[in-house]
């Protein structure tokens, strides 16, 4: 019976698995010197090798022969648990086992002792698929499990893990595999299976597995039936993406807005039963590499990814064209893969978009950034803070104190005036220059209040304090005994004397409102017009 590639070529030792050295050095030492951990917990993307190395770690911990932290694979218990057979170790699949009974039966099993090796293996794959109760249950038996019971914990969601379980583990994250990599592993399968794989074939198979090896020797295996040399042409049929030609042809009719030409070769492809949503990824991968060229021609080529004959004609398209406006075609290209899954025709929603990118229409629609309009209200309301301004009074007086302040400790009565108030006149009151100084020591005591005193200024007339604010609401916050009290003992700090407080505002509350409707309505008209003028 015919066995998949992918299958039949797993790594069955730790020397097998690529990319992941800095994991299975580490795995093999713990195991020659005898110091495993008790929970492991293997987190990557698909195709890393998290389940292969599971399966290798739990044969090299029961395994009779083990040479170099590896399984001989010749014992009995290696062969038995290549063969499944081999009862120690446990395998659960937690996407259909995840339920809390699931988790209890395992508990139940574990307080037995192993059959035939060292140690109980329970290998819980997406283990992120688990329920709240199954985590629970699972919790404690991962805590203090018997000392011949470890757990291989694999995950490619590891934010769904809770932060229990994942600090009873040693974690280890797998890297995605690198194309020079695959493609090597690629030559050398199709070398041992008789395949005719072209290196060019190696790297377009490795580029689209996105660094999943699973997925690179699944696609080798779909090419093996084809006749002939498996290629870059025969990997793009079997996988169903644009071809390479047809894919710059593309590019080149969106640069020179060339919109007839780009319908006709989608009109091509689409007859040739290629997969839209699949050229449009390629679209973005290829403008991508497009945008690497623009940003940063000097490291580009190793950031891009492509075949080495093709670097030309990426420079060939970079060459027409500019960064913000390949930005704003990924941007596109992105949300038109996006809506495609949701719409009733791909064609229609893909011919949209590039009538779009090659007319160069924006979209109208985007709504104002709200974040925009609060700034520039609070720069306005700032310029008109740093003028201050002379409270309404009758000539030679000054205005009356709206509230009459608490100060000092609770419990201890406020001071004094040691002036008479009703014969105070304006050629009295002299500024206090360090009422800055005030204020920067008041935000430090109660910042939440201090806001309020922004673009105010005092003055004083013996032991006296006239606060004079720009903002109405310093009036109400100060009617709370709490923040006048806390003010006065920063007064008195800085100062080193305490003064009678009064504070009034420079504006009437009919002012304020009239001033704050018309920033609001100032603000919101300019960010309308940058908002007009950035889409014309």
């Amino acid at each position: 019976m015919y066995k998949a590639l992918y299958r039949k070529w797993r790594p069955m030792t730790f020397d097998d698995v690529i990319s992941q050295q800095h994991i299975t050095d580490t795995l093999k030492n713990q195991i020659i010197s005898g110091k495993t951990a008790h929970a492991y917990l293997f987190t990557g993307s698909r195709g890393t090798g998290k389940t292969t190395c599971a399966r290798i770690l739990a044969k090299a911990v029961n395994c009779q022969h083990m040479t170099d932290g590896n399984p001989c694979l010749e014992c009995e218990l290696c062969r038995d648990a290549d063969s499944g057979a081999l009862t120690d170790i446990v395998e659960i699949d937690a996407a259909s086992n995840n339920g809390v009974d699931d988790i209890r039966d395992l508990r139940d099993g574990a307080v037995y002792t192993p059959e035939r090796g060292n140690y109980k293996i329970y290998i819980i794959d997406e283990v992120h698929m688990l329920s709240q109760s199954a985590f629970n249950a699972l919790l404690k038996i991962m805590e203090e499990p018997p000392p011949y019971v470890k757990f291989i914990l694999a995950t490619t969601e590891i934010h769904k893990v809770p932060a229990t379980i994942t600090s009873r583990c040693q974690r280890y994250d797998f890297r995605r595999i690198r194309s020079a990599d695959i493609a090597a592993r690629l030559k050398f399968i199709a070398s041992q299976e008789n395949i005719p794989l072209t290196d060019d074939g190696a790297d377009m198979i490795a580029g689209l597995a996105d660094g999943g090896m699973r997925d690179a020797v699944s696609l080798l295996d779909r090419c093996s039936v084809y006749t002939g040399d498996i290629d870059a042409a025969t990997v793009s049929n079997a996988a169903g993406i644009a071809g390479r030609e047809y894919l710059y042809d593309m590019l080149g009719a969106i640069s020179d807005n060339d919109t007839p030409r780009a319908l006709a070769i989608t009109g091509s492809l689409y007859d040739m039963s290629k997969d839209l949503a699949r050229l449009c990824e390629e679209l973005i991968a290829q403008l991508r590499n497009v945008m690497l060229l623009l940003a940063s021609p000097d490291t580009a080529s190793e950031l891009i990814i492509c075949m080495p004959d093709e670097l030309e004609k990426l420079r060939e398209l970079a060459a027409k064209t500019d960064l913000p406006t390949v930005m704003d075609r990924l941007n596109a290209l992105q949300q038109c893969r996006e809506r495609m899954p949701k719409v009733m025709n791909q064609r229609v929603e893909f011919e949209m978009t590039l009538i779009k990118l090659c007319s160069g229409v924006k979209n109208t629609a985007e709504g104002i950034d709200n974040s925009e309009i609060y700034d520039k209200i609070k720069q306005l309301e700032n310029k008109i803070n740093s003028a201050p301004r002379m409270a309404k009074a009758s000539p030679g007086r000054p205005a009356e104190p709206e509230v009459l302040t608490a100060n000092g400790p609770s419990g201890e009565a406020e001071p004094v005036p040691d002036i008479d108030l009703k014969k105070l006149r304006m050629e009295d009151l002299k500024p206090l220059e360090r009422w800055n100084d005030v204020l920067e020591e008041f935000r430090k005591v109660n910042p939440s209040v201090a806001g309020s005193l922004d673009g105010s200024y005092a003055q004083t007339a013996g032991n006296v304090i006239f606060i004079t604010s720009q903002n109405r609401f310093f009036i109400t916050l100060f009617k709370v005994r709490e923040n006048a009290v806390s003010l006065g003992s920063t007064i008195s700090k800085v100062l080193g004397k305490r003064y009678v407080i009064r504070a009034r505002c420079a504006t009437t509350a009919e002012e304020q409102k009239s001033m704050a409707e018309q920033l609001i309505k100032k603000a919101i008209d300019s960010s309308i017009e940058t908002a007009v003028d950035n889409n014309q």
